[in-house]
């Protein structure tokens, strides 16, 4: 699947997007944000505050424990603000 990486999630983690293929373990947005951190220093820094993070499922925004099967894309960014 493709995992999308924007504002300060992406800078933290140094790139924009990246193909990854989760193990059978990984079932939820929430799972995956773990199964991530643990892939190394930027990652954890990256998603240190999972409750902040904001994720979406082929461009709709879903919760932690949302299911992953099936997604092509989840993006995960920053908490947005308006102004």
């Amino acid at each position: 699947m493709k995992i999308k990486y924007f504002a300060w999630v992406r800078e933290r983690i140094g790139k924009g997007e990246e193909i990854l293929d989760p193990p059978p373990t990984v079932r939820t947005v929430g799972e995956l944000v773990a199964w991530l951190s643990s892939r190394g220093e930027t990652y954890a820094h990256a998603f240190e505050t999972p409750k902040v993070i904001r994720a979406a499922i082929d461009q709709v925004h879903v919760r932690p424990e949302t299911a992953i099967a099936g997604a092509r894309e989840v993006a995960f960014f920053p908490p947005m603000t308006g102004g």
